[in-house]
């Protein structure tokens, strides 16, 4: 989708021209947007990933239980496992052929496509786990999909099948698809909450769905490219995969890909111009969501430094955990200056930490931009129900996100 609406606004591939982009294996993206002064003098960059809290299939996950077929997974990020049970899931993903093929598989969104789930335990059966820990109750190897229940038409003439389900399941995904038992060796199957964003509460004034965090900000900051017209410094883009499981790999914020791209900037824009000093020179924006004070549980935030929902977008100077470990610690210049960008323009605006000291913590990409030499700092809408299946999203502050980075790209 990001690749499209670059396409379409005129963005090329080709780095000679003034708006281009690149994309890396289909999971992460640079665009820069030439701006009137030299590259050596810096860029403006806001960074933020794609990828979400999920299940994936496993590379062998067919297998029959009594009266079902399921898949078995494996979690990807920081979930609360228990909210993943009994709800209706889609299915996403690509399937690699042995011929090289790829195919695309989405089921479980449109409107009469069947979805998948996980059963629960029923509360007869449940007394034992009332005096558990949830580490204990809801383990991992048992958020096994269910994908099918009835027996393969051929297998009341064929006694050799010893899964009829499973041999169901697997003749239904031949016919759509063309793909066998061994091909989800090479396949990166995704589940996710079926179901589309929907508005919440009688005003309509909050955004609930999955994968908010972080395409929320995926969302905002590519539109405030395309709407920024004629920037000062040359505005840049990057979205990265990978951020929930530590910014690993080679399209993760650990990788190389926006040296890369920046070096072959350099080249084709001002081949004069050292790589170092277009980095030391930036300003870059970590554009991550931040905890959203919860209404119900407020005694876990400290309140002078906490976000609250629908006020504008947060800056968050420093993350990690156990006395800042972890963490990218912007420094108050930097600060000062972007307050003075937002405040010049009336975008509302606050700072916040991530919970009270010693009762949580988190990270983002924020220190891996920083690593380059790059002025850097986290700024990102707060969210309610962060990293579960059904996040919470104030318009307002979508809207001023929005407007947020398009004036820091502008500045």
């Amino acid at each position: 989708m990001c690749r499209k609406r670059l396409q379409e606004a005129g963005f090329s591939e080709d780095f000679k021209k003034n708006t281009v982009f690149r994309n890396l294996r289909g999971k992460a993206i640079f665009a820069a947007r030439k701006g009137k002064i030299p590259l050596q003098k810096g860029v403006h960059l806001i960074a933020a990933h794609a990828d979400s809290p999920r299940l994936d299939f496993k590379q062998r996950p067919l297998v029959e239980q009594p009266g079902v077929a399921q898949a078995k997974t494996h979690y990807y990020g920081g979930i609360r496992k228990y909210q993943w049970l009994a709800r209706p899931l889609a299915l996403h993903g690509v399937v690699v052929l042995e011929n090289g093929k790829s195919i695309s598989v989405a089921i479980g969104e449109k409107a009469g496509e069947p979805v998948f789930t996980i059963a629960d335990l029923l509360p007869h059966l449940a007394r034992k786990q009332n005096s558990q820990t949830l580490a204990e109750v809801f383990d991992g190897e048992k958020l096994n999909i269910i994908l099918g229940h009835s027996p393969a038409p051929t297998a009341a003439k064929n006694k050799d099948i010893k899964e009829p389900i499973k041999q169901h399941v697997l003749e239904l995904l031949n016919a759509k698809y063309g793909i066998r038992e061994e091909d989800l060796v090479t396949a990166e199957l995704q589940v996710v909450p079926a179901g589309p964003a929907t508005y919440v509460g009688f005003d309509k004034g909050l955004v609930g769905g999955y994968g908010q965090d972080d395409r929320i900000c995926v969302f905002t900051a590519l539109s405030a490219l395309l709407d920024a017209q004629d920037p000062e410094r040359t505005a840049c883009l990057i979205f990265w995969d990978k951020e929930e499981i530590g910014s690993e790999g080679s399209t993760g914020a650990q990788g190389r890909f926006l040296e890369y791209c920046m070096a072959d900037l350099v080249d084709a824009w001002e081949p004069q111009t050292r790589l170092r000093d277009v980095f030391q020179h930036s300003n870059a924006v970590s554009g991550d969501v931040h905890a959203a004070t919860d209404p119900d549980w407020q005694e876990l935030h400290e309140k002078l430094n906490a976000s609250i929902i629908g006020h504008g977008p947060t800056f968050c100077k420093f993350t990690g955990s156990r006395g800042k470990y972890g963490a990218n610690d912007a420094h108050p210049e930097y600060i000062g200056r972007l307050r003075a960008i937002l405040n010049s323009r009336n975008i509302p605006w606050q700072m916040a930490e991530l919970g009270k000291v010693d009762h949580g913590g988190g990270g983002t990409v924020a220190l891996y931009l920083a690593a380059y030499g790059m002025d850097t700092i986290d700024l990102g809408p707060a969210i309610l129900s962060m990293h579960s299946p059904f996040e919470l999203a104030s318009k307002v502050d979508v809207y001023t996100t929005k407007l947020a980075y398009q004036a820091i790209l502008e500045a």
